[in-house]
């Protein structure tokens, strides 16, 4: 089991940046990284993710050159640095411990319950 604790969000201005910040229990071991964001009435969309134990790195298309993910896998953490913020990335943003494959991420069940960002125009 993983606990996940998401921090980091807030209000930002268009254009703007903010750095998320994922606390894990314990070191996520084989399990891939990833962050995904909802809006009301909208499915769970990918955002970024990243091999634990690996440089790799997978990007929606939507925030590809503007988002990066990373980790410190000593303190069991995971970042998403947002830059140039859109008000189309308003949503609460969530971590998640599961796998990237066939071009997809799949999230297994243990999910933070997500920090807000709210990007103004």
């Amino acid at each position: 089991q993983v606990q996940l604790v998401e921090s980091g969000g807030g209000l930002v201005q268009a254009g703007g940046s903010l750095t998320l910040s994922c606390a894990a229990s314990r070191t996520f071991g084989s399990y891939d990284v990833a962050w995904l964001r909802q809006v009301p009435g909208k499915e769970r969309e990918f955002v970024a993710a990243s091999r634990w134990s690996q440089t790799t790195t997978y990007y929606a298309d939507s925030v590809k050159g503007r988002f990066t993910i990373s980790r410190d896998n000593a303190k069991n953490m995971v970042y998403l640095q947002m830059n140039s913020l859109k008000p189309e990335d308003t949503a609460v943003y969530y971590c998640n411990a599961g796998h990237y494959y066939s071009n997809s991420f799949h999230p297994s069940d243990y999910w933070g319950t997500g920090t807000q960002v709210t990007v103004s125009s």
